[in-house]
């Protein structure tokens, strides 16, 4: 099984080659340019650097939400592109997961968080025990402070775009976090891949953002209607 895997979730873009579990080829940016820039390049570059092409593709990952909801959708809308052309099943694989899945052998419970804005972040936590990631919450949208009382008194490794963010505010709160180095904070397509393995396929047409809440400009229009 040849995975072609996805991330543009965040700051990062990130693809990845995985067969039967073995890594291939990776590349990765976090440049500060816009996905709709860098993420076709890369798979491009992916697939030359392994002497292959679309066709060889078995199955297409990609982290589906939470997270920027234009990175999102630059994501999922390329993977659609390239799966109806080419007949080829997808997967959407949860971003915080992803995230937590370069904690997978620190043996410590992994907290995921990404800034949300609007006084919240984006967050998951999960268990590593054994090497294996086991996630103990759903992926949810809640403030800072409410994660702090929720993790207080737990060492805890963080990843995530939020983690660099928010790790001195859950310590002040008396979290014992620990903050992951910048290479382990952002999702790679490896770890795409292997949670693929576990999650259902789906067809170009089915595959769907996961956006958690709604846009700014959703809010934004829900309170005037509210207020009329």
């Amino acid at each position: 099984m040849l995975t072609l895997a996805i991330d543009s979730s965040s700051k990062s873009a990130s693809a990845a080659l995985v067969r039967d579990g073995n890594l291939i080829a990776e590349c990765y940016l976090r440049n500060g340019l816009t996905h709709s820039r860098t993420l076709m390049p890369l798979v491009a570059d992916c697939l030359k650097s392994a002497d292959l092409t679309l066709d060889d593709v078995d199955r297409i990952a990609v982290t589906n939400g939470p997270g920027s909801f234009t990175g999102l959708r630059i994501g999922v809308a390329a993977v659609k592109g390239m799966a109806w052309a080419k007949n080829i099943a997808c997967v959407g694989v949860s971003t915080l997961a992803a995230a937590a899945y370069n904690g997978v052998n620190t043996g410590l419970m992994t907290c995921a968080l990404m800034d949300a804005r609007a006084g919240q972040v984006y967050t998951a936590t999960f268990s590593t025990d054994g090497g294996v990631l086991t996630r103990l919450t759903p992926d949810r949208a809640v403030n800072i402070d409410e994660l702090a009382g929720s993790l207080k008194g737990e060492k805890v490794f963080l990843v995530g775009d939020g983690a660099a963010i928010y790790c001195e505010r859950l310590r002040q709160n008396g979290v014992d976090a620990v903050l992951a180095p910048d290479p382990m904070r952002y999702v790679h397509g490896f770890g795409v891949a292997a949670l693929a393995d576990s999650a259902p396929a789906v067809t170009g047409a089915e595959l769907k953002v996961n956006y958690l809440r709604p846009s700014q400009a959703e809010r934004e229009r829900d309170a005037k209607k509210a207020t009329q």
